[in-house]
């Protein structure tokens, strides 16, 4: 099998991919496993391999943790997997590092992997935390000689020098993943594989971790598989994602799209967004009802550079109201907010069915895509707010924008310089 693809090297491919489980019966991933369901039913207990919370008339049945995946990563690639919880993030990963193997289809590895599925994976409890490093290495492949020229970077690197020579049973959790980091981080390895492993660790080491993960691909060529729920690190990291659910690949590409996906705003961009089938937020007094929104004067949810946004309103009101105003906040496809426009509460509002339309400039929004929370609300005579409803994801759009309009080789890139462009910088001489 090839191992380029369009001059590009592949480090893990992916054919048709499934794994099968029998939930409750004989024939689970490991032999405890087996041994844990057989014993529990022989005592009429509840089976400790079957997931909490599922029916226990479906033990015995077929569960598809994985439903034919097919997934191409390249060599020196960062590439970031979210989905939800079971959606076959971590059965992946396990096929990848070979803890098990798939009931169909193919997995081509090229190099060799370095993985932290859970915390502590593959460290034995009763060895110190440099004798681990040892047992690690050696497992890689590496000779003696090459450990001890990594020894200090690891050690340094995972700021427990005190502790390294304790068994590692005597470790907090956050301390066995600044080793175990540092270890898969530091040994020879073409692949590196992090499931969720940051979660425990302070916010310092995160931010060295991610760095040291960013080197590695940018820098080293090495191919990072990166599982987080956390869609910040996510971003710093991530060349390329995947989102994941019910054992498929959903999407696949773009971070901010896949993180917009996974939020459920990676619906098609529409000109007209029907709000009754919208999420609301539970804060309004629904005195007024949002019905629509639509963008107007353009045939496609596209706001050029130098246009103003046009939205049109329909909404019913249950009696007349003076003083009304209008708010949007702007959020990336990722569910960050970007920023916030208001409106005068001048809108006079009639008791039934009412309409109105706002005009936004957006010269500081950057290139990308965008959704907008809409809300209604009422200035009183004593300038309180009372809101009156509240839309989630009541519009969508697409911002177009170039950096330099006689650049047209040069676009905007939202994922590192984010979504509001600052007039030019000024040089003076004081």
């Amino acid at each position: 099998m090839a191992r380029t693809v369009d001059n590009r090297e592949i480090a893990i491919r992916l054919s048709g991919v499934k794994k099968r489980y029998k939930l409750g019966q004989i024939g689970g991933a490991t032999l405890q496993e087996d041994l844990q369901s057989w014993w529990a039913r022989i005592r009429g207990k509840e089976d400790p391999n079957v997931p909490v919370g599922m029916d226990q008339r479906l033990v015995g049945k077929t569960f598809m943790a994985l439903n034919g995946v097919d997934l191409t990563v390249y060599k020196g690639e960062a590439l970031g997997i979210i989905g939800g919880n079971g959606a076959g993030k971590s059965t992946m990963l396990k096929l990848l590092c070979r803890v098990t193997a798939p009931t169909e289809g193919e997995i081509d590895i090229y190099g060799r992997i370095a993985s932290m599925l859970e915390v502590g994976t593959g460290f034995n409890g009763e060895m110190t935390g440099r004798e681990n490093i040892y047992m690690n290495g050696a497992i890689l492949g590496m000779s003696r000689a090459e450990i001890d020229e990594k020894m200090e970077a690891i050690i340094e690197f995972s700021e427990v020098r005190e502790f390294i020579d304790t068994p590692t049973k005597r470790y907090s959790s956050g301390m066995f993943v600044k080793l175990a980091f540092s270890v898969a981080a530091h040994l020879n390895s073409e692949i590196m594989i992090m499931d969720e492993v940051l979660a425990v660790g302070d916010v310092q080491f995160q931010k060295k971790c991610l760095d040291r993960m960013r080197a590695a691909a940018k820098q080293e060529g090495r191919t990072v598989l990166y599982v987080s729920h956390n869609m910040n690190t996510i971003r710093q990291l991530c060349d390329r994602c995947i989102v994941m659910d019910k054992g498929r690949i959903v999407f696949e590409g773009d971070v901010e799209e896949a993180i917009g996906v996974y939020y459920g705003k990676g619906e098609t961009l529409q000109l007209v967004n029907d709000c009754d089938h919208t999420t609301r937020e539970p804060i309004g007094d629904g005195a007024m009802h949002i019905r629509t929104v639509r963008i107007l004067d353009r045939e496609a949810p596209i706001v050029y550079e130098g246009e103003d946004l046009k939205l049109k309103l329909t909404f019913s009101s249950e009696r007349d109201f003076t003083g009304i105003a209008f708010r949007t906040i702007f959020f990336t496809a990722g569910s960050v907010p970007v920023g916030m426009a208001a409106s005068e509460p001048v809108l006079k509002v009639r008791g039934g069915e009412n309409q109105a339309v706002f005009r936004l400039p957006l010269p500081q929004l950057a290139e990308g895509e965008y959704f907008g929370r809409v809300v209604l609300y009422e200035v009183n005579e004593y300038g309180a707010e009372i809101v009156h409803d509240v839309v989630n994801a009541a519009f969508s759009l697409r911002k177009a924008f170039r950096i330099n309009v006689n650049d047209t080789s040069k676009r905007w890139n939202q994922q590192y310089w984010g979504s509001v462009v600052f007039p030019n910088i000024q040089v003076t001489e004081e």
